[in-house]
């Protein structure tokens, strides 16, 4: 019968041709309510911001983008990318193959030693970082864009679609000129306005749901700080410590920047962080021309002597040091007890 040979509203030439003529300005066009507005405006922000947030955290955690893209190009495959050392851990391995072959037994070689172990650290400190921020952070972030948005997206074109079906069944309500035609159209009208409000219901509460993901990401947030805060304050105490190894070398070793050092520090600000009372003072004098006599000094690593001529040396002992002229200045006389012999300079703290 002629209702039945009525083009229903899911005709597939429906949808195109009244978007065509909403484009050209020739349909009219249902707006959604300002809330739903609203709420899709909200969830594109969100998307662009979430991207955004990964992009660039991702250029912190790896700024090499060649490797990026490997690390990409891995995950795609779903195989292991090859583990390798990051830029800390290759710089404290240069030190400390340096600091061996100068020899650990001389001041240069044993401060390059102790801080290419101290670059490891702050390397393996920043390998936990990365791996902390990339569970508790970018995967969340990444999971929303492609579920719950992905979601919204699919959702949000079916709105369309029934929105584009719902104008076409009033288009063709007021073109109709016949009786049974007007029936028709109402009759498509009435199907095709539930099928909108409710694919609009729908819609809503998805969009709704950003809140429930903004919450989420918050605490994604949280969970970054904790992990920036661990790491940042993991690399200082590495660097404190650092610096109490250091400042215990004489000050003949340090003695060949002081200049520079004095003019640097006149020009940079540095900030003021109370950490002085917890540095050993420098063994001043050690191996200076106005150290004479005897003294006695504290012993800061174990040290294995190589040599009849040397000393064996355990942590924290204290000992009686003096120079001896035409000694190498690395090194002192070294006393316990009935046993002598030489010790580095480099293993001790000056007691006064």
């Amino acid at each position: 019968d002629r209702f039945n040979q009525r083009p229903k509203i899911t005709d597939k030439n429906c949808v195109p041709s009244q978007f065509t003529e909403e484009k050209l300005g020739q349909a009219e066009k249902t707006e959604l309510d300002a809330h739903l507005e609203n709420l899709l405006s909200r969830a594109e922000s969100t998307k662009h911001w979430t991207e955004r947030i990964m992009k660039q955290t991702e250029v912190l955690l790896q700024p090499n983008p060649n490797v990026r893209i490997e690390e990409f190009l891995y995950e795609k495959l779903e195989k292991k990318a090859p583990t390798r050392l990051n830029n800390h851990e290759q710089l404290g391995q240069s030190m400390i193959d340096a600091g061996n072959e100068y020899g650990p037994g001389t001041a240069y070689g044993n401060a390059l030693v102790k801080c290419g172990e101290t670059q490891k650290q702050i390397g393996s400190a920043e390998r936990e970082f990365m791996q902390s921020t990339a569970t508790n952070f970018l995967t969340p972030f990444r999971n929303f864009l492609e579920g719950d948005f992905k979601t919204i997206l699919k959702e949000r074109k079916l709105l369309q679609n029934k929105r584009l079906d719902l104008d076409a069944a009033k288009t063709r309500l007021k073109k109709a000129r016949m009786a049974d035609a007007r029936a028709v159209a109402e009759q498509e009208l009435r199907v095709t306005q539930s099928e909108f409000d409710r694919q609009a219901e729908i819609t809503r509460l998805l969009l709704e749901g950003i809140s429930s993901s903004h919450a989420h990401h918050l605490r994604c947030l949280n969970d970054f700080v904790e992990a920036q805060t661990t790491y940042y304050a993991q690399c200082y105490q590495y660097m404190v410590d650092l610096q109490k190894q250091l400042g215990s070398f004489p000050s003949t070793f340090s003695s060949n920047n002081n200049q520079s050092s004095t003019s640097t520090a006149a020009s940079i600000s540095v900030p003021t962080i109370s950490t002085s009372a917890a540095l050993p003072s420098p063994a001043s004098g050690m191996g200076s021309p106005g150290f004479s006599g005897s003294r006695r000094a504290r012993v800061l690593y174990d040290y294995d002597a190589a040599g009849s001529s040397e000393l064996s040396l355990l942590a924290d002992e204290v000992i009686t040091v003096r120079s001896v002229p035409g000694m190498d200045s690395d090194w002192l006389m070294g006393e316990r007890g009935n046993q002598k012999g030489k010790v580095p300079i480099t293993y001790l703290e000056l007691l006064n």
